[in-house]
């Protein structure tokens, strides 16, 4: 296959239809009329001999091959990017590209650093994605960004990691309740319902391991996405819960919640910054990789 006949506009109208399932829609964000789009695209699949592209009802979805194309255009991609961000460092610059992905409860904490980071770096384009961990991971699985901050990596994946600083969970409740201001084990607030956050997040893990260490089963009567829910439902006296003590802020009391003093409790697990072990970091993200590493060591 004669690699020449397949050019970088082709691609990117591939990539372009790609993210927006759509021809009409992917013209538009290329500034390109539809058939000059359809056009790009339909020369890849004549040149690789197989189609990218199939209608399934009203969707446009990515076929094996197409797939297969999508990776490889993103491994240029990087590519591109780390040798335009060399050529920028041999001038002297900082231009370049840093994607982030973080899950939602560490959105706490690296926003800040991603902003000082910003200050001493003006000229360098930073994409911040904050989602749930399904969607990062599933982010990670398609190497779409450079860095991503997780509490446990993929086990599906091989990826390289750093351990940054602890994310502690505490046992709040009302202000009100009965335990506050006293020492109490776990097992004494059996009785109690609680809300945690859904099966899959990190946070809900390191409270699952803790748990099953204990033998002490929890009355858990809501599941919750959202660290902000969880603090309002306790607050209104919903139940107890645990949370991360970074989504509190410095007086949980401003908040109408208390943290409770429980045995065992705060659990600590560090947050880990990583990427797959064969991505190509670029030299922005290897800078802000370098130097979240530095100040975690410091700390």
């Amino acid at each position: 296959m004669p690699r020449r006949r397949i050019t970088f506009r082709q691609l990117e109208s591939f990539v372009a239809v790609a993210r927006q399932r759509s021809f009409s829609k992917a013209a538009e964000e290329l500034h390109l009329t539809q058939p000059a789009v359809s056009l790009q695209v339909r020369q890849i699949a004549e040149t690789l001999g197989l189609p990218v592209f199939e209608q399934v009802g009203r969707t446009l979805v990515l076929t094996e091959a197409g797939e297969e194309t999508l990776q490889l255009a993103r491994a240029l991609d990087d590519l591109w990017t780390n040798f335009e961000a060399t050529i920028a460092d041999l001038k002297g610059l900082k231009r370049g590209r840093l994607r982030v992905a973080l899950v939602t409860t560490a959105k706490y904490f690296l926003p800040r650093l991603v902003g000082d980071f910003c200050r001493r770096h003006p000229d360098v384009h930073v994409a911040l994605e904050v989602a749930d961990r399904e969607h990062i991971v599933a982010r990670m699985r398609a190497n779409q960004d450079d860095l991503y901050v997780l509490l446990y990596p993929p086990e599906d994946l091989q990826v390289e990691s750093h351990p940054l600083v602890n994310n502690e969970l505490v046992v709040i409740a009302p202000l009100a309740h009965w335990a506050a201001g006293r020492r109490v084990d776990l097992a004494e607030l059996r009785g109690e319902r609680f809300i945690l956050r859904e099966t899959g997040s990190g946070s809900r893990r390191t409270i699952d391991n803790h748990l099953a260490k204990t033998g002490i089963r929890l009355d858990i009567k809501l599941t919750v996405s959202s660290n902000e829910a969880i603090r309002e439902l306790v607050a209104s006296g919903a139940g107890l819960a645990v949370l991360s003590r970074q989504a509190l802020g410095a007086d949980p009391g401003q908040q109408e919640v208390c943290i409770l003093d429980v045995g065992g409790f705060p659990l600590r697990q560090p947050w880990l910054i990583m990427h797959r072990r064969s991505k190509l970091l670029s030299l922005p993200a290897r800078a802000f990789l370098d130097e979240l590493l530095r100040r975690s060591q410091t700390q």
